[in-house]
């Protein structure tokens, strides 16, 4: 799914679109699952007419701030869903021929929302689009005293702690530190790839307990935090021009004779890289530099991934080339082929390809639902307030709540 410097894009996108400009006009169609507390025309009538402030984000989530009263529109994309400006290019998260398109209205489109032309701008039509339904769209009034974002943990580029606050909150935790990392209690805006660079850099076996880390690991997994979203977002989420030296190129082949340049160690050592399966997720670690120490490994409960299936090897994000392209970040268009092997093959990747998405599926329904029961709390206090004020107005609740049906439900109601 989108992470956090995803995320970031996709607020950009929209932040360059719609600040200071009036929502002239909202198309909108109707999903019961994706707007989630309020009707398709009910977030219609309620954002028609009013002045775009600001646009911000909080983890995995970004929103609107609209002038006057009433509720804001607070947005989460889910797996698959994007933000699209009318005659640009989709800011796809992953992209399959079958995706590309030139039509509009965008075929999955939520909402539409039309800016007038002013003296400096010409007329500019936004869609919010998702695929899989399971983005989110609600309308929140003081998201901040609301659940899920007082529930979230701290956001790297925004609220991140000191490392000795840091540190406390690592060593009271006896997971596995992957899992830990996954956990949007604990790091909002954290997923799976992120979490797997964050620990190859750090040097830290996805495995060991979060307990067990010493101050140095602690010390480094706290600088890369930061660094590698930050690094992430300065390039707008390209991961063409994510640095050479990352795992990122290389943690979509699983199984797979790697076709890019090998990974190559600081001791010249070409990487050897693993998968295993942690906290229900696939992990990608360099064996030769992140070691499990003997009593962490005594009481992992996780297990290797069974490799059985030679043809279907992918990631829990649905990511299974081998090259990069469905890999977040680029556009590629795979080669048309009439091979009646390839064609078994691919049928056999997307097979296991939808087995590992639904593995996602079930953690965002499981979070969605947890949310929508959860009872409001305190506003969460955001680090950088008196830095950047504009934060601390616009940070508004963000809401992954309501649960939605199952895979197979979702399908038939399409």
């Amino acid at each position: 799914m989108p992470e956090l410097p995803e995320v970031e894009r996709a607020k950009e996108l929209l932040r360059s679109m719609c600040v200071d400009r009036i929502i002239e006009d909202v198309e909108t169609s109707e999903d019961t699952i994706v707007y989630s507390g309020v009707s398709h025309t009910e977030f219609a009538a309620e954002v028609k007419g009013r002045k775009v402030v600001d646009v911000a984000r909080y983890g995995k989530v970004f929103y609107m701030v609209l002038e006057g009263g009433g509720r804001m529109p607070v947005l989460h994309l889910g797996m698959t869903g994007m933000v699209q400006v009318k005659g640009d290019q989709p800011t796809w998260y992953r992209v399959r021929p079958k995706d590309v398109q030139d039509e509009w209205p965008p075929r999955w489109m939520k909402f539409i929302l039309h800016f007038a032309a002013t003296d400096t701008q010409p007329a500019v039509q936004v869609a919010f689009r998702d695929a899989r339904r399971l983005a989110r769209i609600r309308l929140c009034a003081k998201p901040l005293e609301e659940p899920p974002i007082s529930e979230l943990g701290f956001d790297p580029l925004l609220s991140m702690p000191s490392v000795e606050d840091f540190s406390a909150l690592v060593k009271k935790r006896n997971c596995p530190v992957k899992a830990l990392l996954l956990d949007q209690s604990f790091s909002a805006g954290v997923g799976n790839w992120v979490a797997d660079e964050i620990l190859f850099q750090a040097r830290i076996h996805p495995e060991q307990r979060a307990s067990t880390l010493d101050d140095a690991e602690i010390l480094l997994m706290h600088e890369k935090t930061v660094s590698i979203c930050q690094t992430a977002v300065d390039v707008h989420a390209d991961s063409s021009k994510f640095p050479t030296d990352w795992l990122f190129p290389h943690r979509w082949g699983k199984g797979k004779k790697e076709k890019t340049t090998p990974l190559i160690l600081p001791d010249g050592e070409a990487a050897k890289i693993k998968w295993l399966t942690v906290g229900g997720r696939t992990s990608a670690f360099v064996e030769q530099v992140q070691k499990l120490s003997k009593s962490a490994a005594g009481s992992a409960k996780t297990k290797p991934k069974n490799r059985g299936r030679k043809a279907a090897q992918e990631d829990d994000d649905g990511n299974n080339s081998s090259d990069l392209s469905d890999a977040p970040g680029l556009v590629e268009h795979a080669e048309a082929t009439n091979s009646s092997v390839k064609r078994g093959k691919r049928k056999a990747v997307e097979k296991e390809e939808e087995e590992e998405e639904e593995e996602e599926e079930e953690d965002i329904e499981e979070t969605m639902a947890s949310s929508s029961k959860s009872p409001a709390k305190r506003p969460r206090k955001i680090a950088k307030a008196e830095a950047n004020p504009v934060v601390v107005d616009n940070i508004l609740n963000v809401a992954e709540g309501g649960s939605s049906g199952s895979r197979r439900s979702r399908k038939a109601k399409r």
